[in-house]
């Protein structure tokens, strides 16, 4: 079944409708299916098994694949509910993948693809990767039916022409207004950001600490635009981002949110990272923690270390005469952390790109290493630097699979197995999942 093309570019397919049996879940919140004529399609809003009317939304005649939205359901799974949001399904907000998936299915979907990545890029069964192919949910995600886990404590919003507040599109600048989002923490709906007028900011990031009551806004104006008066729903502090040098600066209030974690408390200034779920840090350093087995006295290295959260734990647990090495590029994050581990002599906090500073520390053997890496992951280059450590233990905590199957690869290539994964739902209603891999000298486990 086609429609008419509603576009009228040459060569463009958008608009056309295809119907289809959507086949099995892919990275980055979509199914795969296929054209008559053996076009594949990356379909959105659909579930494996189902067959559904496709529109395409991006691509055009001979490429290598469509991206398209499934607009009408002829045949539903059984995991298929009603979208709680209002604002989940085709052409409107872009930021959850699986409204209409039961919790249940969501997870065992992101299961599906962490083994697909695993055996495609690193040739890793779950069983050789020593995972059972669960996914965890994190404490408390678990709601009756018709729920959502209110679990997103940073939100950006972008803002319209007319000075809305609301989120993107799928893959577009275009801004869905909305008057509440569902997977926001309590922190950030209290706040009342939608209700406010916002005209002349391009984007207001809220963001609720799950350790404080510390709020914070963070605006981007348009070039040229005065800063609104702030008055939301509850006291906030207020930074602005400089058109110029991109940096964060204060406006009003402290320049930093409390964040509680592995029963300390950690500065994290300037909108630095922190884990949006308010259970993830714990649940990730716990992770981290049995799988690393940190004995006294060790040498180890945290990479990537933001503002010194496994940095902290591994101190705590290494004693005094145990030593950490933390190393991250972010100039305010390194604050923090230094800050936050003011009370541990033996942590040290360098700032740069990990590829750069850790050749020139001179460090040519350590006990154990986490490395919790941007998206992109950490490279062949570092993981073979890091391979030749010696470390008895290495924990990689990764929030993209195809990065992680990849990095494992490189290190299998400098002579370490995954001895344990696990897998973590940390962004439920989202395609973004956790890991938690811990790997050891192949030797070891031969």
């Amino acid at each position: 079944m086609q429609a008419e093309p509603k576009n009228t570019q040459a060569g463009s397919l958008v608009g056309e409708e295809y119907e289809v049996e959507i086949g099995p879940v892919a990275h980055g919140g979509h199914c795969i299916a296929r054209t008559d004529a053996g076009q594949v399609l990356f379909v959105r809003h659909a579930l494996p098994g189902e067959r559904v009317v496709a529109r395409v939304t991006e691509g055009e005649e001979g490429a290598r694949f469509l991206r398209a939205d499934a607009v009408e359901i002829l045949q539903a799974s059984k995991d298929r509910i009603e979208a709680p949001c209002p604002f989940a399904g085709p052409g409107r907000c872009g930021g959850c993948d699986w409204q209409h998936a039961k919790p249940g299915a969501q997870r065992r979907m992101k299961g599906e693809v962490v083994a697909e990545q695993l055996k495609r890029l690193a040739g890793l069964t779950p069983e050789e990767a020593g995972w059972d192919g669960t996914v965890m949910p994190a404490e408390g995600d678990k709601v009756p039916a018709g729920q959502v886990p209110q679990w997103r404590t940073r939100v950006q919003y972008a803002v319209d022409a007319e000075g809305h507040a609301g989120l993107r599109k799928h893959r577009s600048h275009e801004v869905q207004r909305i008057d509440h989002c569902m997977i926001a923490a309590a922190g950030v709906s209290e706040l009342g950001i939608e209700k406010r007028d916002w005209t002349g900011m391009e984007s207001v990031e809220a963001i609720a600490a799950a350790g404080s009551q510390d709020r914070q806004v963070i605006l981007t104006p348009k070039p040229g635009a005065r800063l609104p008066i702030v008055e939301l729903d509850r006291p906030v502090s207020v930074m602005r981002v400089d058109e110029k040098d991109g940096g964060v600066h204060r406006v009003h209030g402290r320049p930093f949110v409390r964040e509680r974690a592995d029963g300390r408390t950690h500065r994290v200034g300037s909108g630095g990272f922190w884990q949006v779920h308010p259970k993830a840090a714990d649940t990730l350093v716990t992770a981290v923690m049995q799988g690393l087995l940190p004995r006294k006295g060790e040498m180890a290295l945290d990479l990537y270390c933001g503002v010194g959260l496994f940095a902290g734990a591994l101190a705590d647990r290494l004693g005094e005469q145990g030593a950490v090495l933390g190393i991250e590029s972010g100039k305010r994050a390194v604050e923090d952390a230094r800050h936050n581990l003011a009370d541990f002599p033996r942590v040290r906090i360098e700032q740069g790109k990990v590829e750069s500073v850790l050749p020139r520390t001179g460090i040519t053997e350590v006990d154990l290493i986490v490395l919790d890496p941007p998206r992109a992951g950490a490279g062949r280059k570092t993981v073979e630097h890091l391979a030749s450590l010696g470390a008895r233990r290495i924990a990689y905590v990764a929030c993209d699979p195809a990065a992680l199957a990849r990095d494992i690869a490189y290190f299998r290539d400098g002579g370490y197995r995954v001895r344990m994964l696990r897998v973590f739902d940390l962004f439920p209603m989202t395609h973004h999942v956790e890991c938690v891999a811990i790997l050891e000298p192949a030797a070891k486990g031969s």
